[in-house]
């Protein structure tokens, strides 16, 4: 990886797969905003940084390479190696082209309470409404950094109440994140901790929050705490699945023993680039 930091920002040379429109707008996050073509502001880990990227080179800013290092190299899994992983993942043509197709995306390490609040709201809802509501919850309980308000802490947001929740656009889904809120409260469920269990265990204990199903687990376990190996999947990416392998991919269960046996401990990049591919090109959606 090759980067320096130059005048406040940190110049990334190196652009292996890596493509910032690819890794934003493949639906894992949602604290961003497109400035202009291959150009965004994201607010995560603490920090607002804003990223352009070019033919030669990508631009992180405001950014030391302290942060660099320290922040960024791991949120954007700059550690990886992605060509690998491709080679891997192209098996049949539909994986070949997905992957050429979303070949610069990047599964982002986001931090696991924001993660966890964002995915419960994204249950029945629109991405520019999740965005709305992520927002909003960041500028009624953050904290104020560079004209930004961050995601605020578990404990800024035990002072929330079902009103206040409500009137930041979460819907039915205010219940959730107040129970979300209590069981990290009480320590029934420590997120950091999830990190080192076995993958199934630490669904299960996603799955004791009320409205945490499947889906909502195992975008977590794939977007904040490293699980690899998991296939989120709702109606939608049945759909895909039934367009792609519609012998084999027919119910929720099948789908999941399809990824497992056929993308294995890389199935969370298989969905990703499945993911990206498929809502590029119209596959799935509902007339």
């Amino acid at each position: 990886m090759k980067y320096f930091e130059s005048e406040g920002s940190v110049i990334m040379t190196d652009q292996d797969s890596f493509d910032i429109e690819q890794i934003l707008e493949c639906g894992q996050c949602f604290r961003f905003e497109k400035l202009s073509e291959k150009e965004y502001r994201i607010v995560a880990m603490g920090r607002v940084l804003t990223i352009k990227q070019d033919k030669d080179s990508i631009s992180f800013s405001p950014c030391s390479e302290k942060d660099f290092r320290e922040i960024w190299y791991e949120y954007f899994d700059l550690g990886r190696d992605y060509t690998y992983i491709k080679e891997l993942l192209s098996v049949d043509e539909v994986m070949r082209a997905a992957c050429d197709f979303g070949s610069g995306i990047r599964i982002l390490n986001q931090e696991p309470f924001e993660c966890l609040v964002s995915f419960i709201i994204s249950q029945n809802n629109r991405i520019p409404m999740i965005k709305r509501a992520v927002r909003n919850i960041s500028e009624k309980w953050g904290t104020q950094r560079d004209g930004e308000y961050l995601f605020p802490s578990p404990e800024a947001l035990l002072s929330s109440d079902r009103d206040s929740l409500m009137e930041c656009k979460t819907g039915f889904r205010h219940k959730y994140i107040s129970d979300c809120l209590e069981k990290i409260a009480e320590k029934s469920i420590c997120l950091e901790e999830l990190k080192g269990l076995p993958t199934n265990r630490a669904k299960e204990e996603l799955m004791k929050i009320k409205g945490v199903g499947v889906k909502v687990a195992d975008c977590v376990l794939l977007f904040s705490l490293g699980k690899s190996e998991v296939f989120p999947t709702d109606v939608w990416i049945k759909r895909v699945m039934e367009y792609f392998w519609p012998s084999e991919c027919v119910s929720m269960k099948e789908i999941q023993s399809f990824a497992r046996e056929k993308w294995g401990i890389y199935a969370g990049f298989a969905q990703q680039y499945l993911f990206y591919y498929a809502r590029s090109l119209g596959i799935g959606k509902t007339k």
